[in-house]
């Protein structure tokens, strides 16, 4: 169903903020901190700065989404009924992992951002010619690449992505997840070392990555009824 795979992808983007202050926190003050004065004394203009990185991130999620989930729809045509339960259970498999890594479990899931690093570093020579940033619309270019940085967060929301076997709700599956993710950036652009001292705590991890392995069943008792 897909408003099920929606709402998990937004609350699994929610939960994730541990991830998101560490990977992310420092790219987002950096942001902030390369405003002009102006922009940042203004509340208004503050986030209306902020959301456009984050339009842009997330519209990188998305294309991301229909390319792996346009993908995985013709395979699965190929491959027949049984395939989607595999994929359902790949994706599974994948959050249950992340929630470990992130409860500090399972430090080893590290390695799947290392898949990304080649593209990131064509990609990263781009994003530094757009800081500092002065405008919306260079605002919105740097989301764009910046939705590219390697993360296993967003690896793992792919692989779920992957596993709804249809472009559009592996769209709908990173556009939620993406939305998930703003409500904590948002707050580091504010209170940088206020929240990135909370959030890693080792008990607030550990809740989050349980909360993830909860996630991951959804996907598992919802397939037979595919």
């Amino acid at each position: 169903m897909w408003w099920t795979d929606w709402t998990t992808a937004f609350v699994l983007g929610l939960v994730s903020s541990t991830h998101c202050v560490g990977m992310c926190g420092g790219i987002v003050g950096a942001l902030t901190y390369s405003l002009t004065p102006g922009i940042r004394q203004n509340r208004a203009q503050f986030v209306l700065f902020s959301l456009h990185y984050h339009l842009g991130r997330i519209s990188s999620y998305v294309l991301a989404g229909a390319l792996v989930a346009g993908g995985a729809a013709v395979f699965q045509d190929l491959a027949g009924a049984g395939s989607a339960l595999v994929m359902r259970a790949v994706g599974a498999v994948f959050l249950v992992m992340l929630g470990l890594y992130i409860g500090g479990w399972f430090p080893r899931f590290a390695w799947v951002e290392s898949m990304g690093h080649p593209l990131w570093r064509r990609l990263e020579p781009i994003g530094r010619r757009l800081l500092p940033v002065r405008s919306l619309p260079q605002a919105f270019g740097f989301g764009l690449v910046w939705g590219w940085l390697p993360c296993g967060l967003v690896y793992s929301a792919l692989v779920y992505s992957l596993s709804t076997g249809s472009v559009w709700q592996g769209m709908g599956v990173m556009l939620f997840f993406g939305l998930g993710t703003i409500p904590t950036l948002l707050l580091v652009g504010f209170m940088a070392e206020r929240v990135s001292r909370v959030m890693s705590r080792p008990l607030f991890r550990q809740v989050a990555g349980i909360l993830i392995i909860g996630l991951a069943v959804v996907p598992m008792a919802l397939a037979p009824g595919q």
